[in-house]
């Protein structure tokens, strides 16, 4: 996959378009509000962000962005199984903040196995928050993800046992604090679905731990149950095998988009091995914590994500908006209902319809 821009002689399908904008919509993104928006054209999709997904704790929208950088992975990975390169142009547009990225399809290759493989995981890949396994991460797979994670123009750093503990201290004081701002609580209740909720968006009580575990292997997690007795999930269990850090060499918005593209390719690489992570963003949204843990623990970059890695047995993915939702008006005619992303197992081209 590239991010090298040339121009593009191949339109996009309109039997394609569904599919394309449901693989990307399969991305992470901070409590599930699904930040962003496509415009679809004969011959590029744009991706747009969604100010009015973004939540209150995020005021300059820097985890909207790498959110939207995850659907970004995605959009570019779904153009990849139809047997083309993306083409794609970041931040295109000065003018234009929302505007993200333009991906064209871009000269015929086909897919890699390994890129196979990513889609696959696809529909299973889901963030983390029960108990993993104890399991060890599967042999040769942390370099990889260090790959991956170049390879979009990030780098994920492994944290030892002694910078762990300097992590757990900071992560553990900034989190003291959150718990008790009015606006960290309100993005909860908004963005937190009670069991039985058909909402396709938010986080499902699924995906809720019912009360806050006290295992110091552990990163402080945010209270997503508010004492509401609305979460199905175990609070402890086994520890994570691995705690990493996406870093990015500057902290704006080009690097924002990186970090998502970077995360979700990793991601997808570690759930087809059923290696999951736990996703710590809330110490991160002040750029002064920020700065504190790159000086604190030496790292090369600017931290952007915190993530504890570990084997489990589920595929609990969340529930996702269609991608008739998520079209921008403007765009080329939405001939037919959307395709789902590709389920494990299925053949690229029983997926490109």
């Amino acid at each position: 996959m590239t991010d090298e821009f040339v121009p593009s002689a191949t339109p996009i399908l309109a039997d394609e378009v569904g599919y394309l904008i449901a693989t990307a919509a399969r991305a992470p993104s901070i409590h599930n509000t699904q930040p962003w928006l496509f415009r679809v054209g004969d011959g590029a999709v744009e991706l747009y962000a969604d100010p009015a997904r973004k939540v209150r704790a995020d005021p300059v929208g820097r985890e909207m962005l790498i959110s939207c950088g995850s659907a970004l992975f995605g959009l570019r990975l779904a153009v990849r199984s139809l047997g083309y390169l993306p083409v794609v142009d970041l931040l295109p547009d000065a003018a234009n903040l929302r505007l993200l990225a333009t991906v064209r399809i871009g000269a015929p290759e086909p897919a890699t196995p390994l890129e196979r493989q990513l889609l696959e995981a696809v529909p299973h890949r889901h963030t983390h928050r029960g108990p993993f396994t104890g399991e060890p991460m599967p042999a040769g797979l942390v370099p990889a993800l260090q790959h991956d994670a170049l390879a979009e123009g990030a780098a994920l750093s492994m944290v030892g046992p002694a910078d762990f503990l300097r992590l757990a201290q900071i992560v553990g004081a900034v989190g003291h604090r959150q718990d008790a701002d009015p606006l960290e609580r309100a993005d909860v209740r908004q963005w937190t679905r009670v069991p039985g909720s058909h909402a396709r968006d938010g986080i499902p009580a699924t995906a809720i731990p019912a009360e806050l575990g006290h295992d110091a292997s552990r990163l402080g997690q945010r209270d997503f149950d508010l004492g509401r007795g609305i979460g199905k999930l175990p609070a402890d269990g086994p520890p994570p095998a691995a705690t990493a850090i996406v870093t990015t060499l500057r902290d704006g918005r080009a690097d924002w988009l990186r970090a998502g593209q970077a995360l979700h390719r990793l991601l997808l690489h570690a759930a087809t091995k059923w290696v999951f992570a736990s996703l710590h963003t809330r110490p991160l949204e002040a750029a002064a914590i920020r700065r504190l843990i790159r000086d604190d623990l030496a790292l090369a970059g600017a931290p952007q994500l915190l993530l504890q890695f570990g084997v489990a047995r589920t595929a609990q993915a969340t529930p996702r908006r269609t991608p008739s939702e998520l079209v921008m008006p403007g765009s080329a005619e939405q001939r037919n209902e959307p395709a789902q992303a590709a389920q494990p197992g299925t053949k690229l081209a029983d997926v490109t319809a």
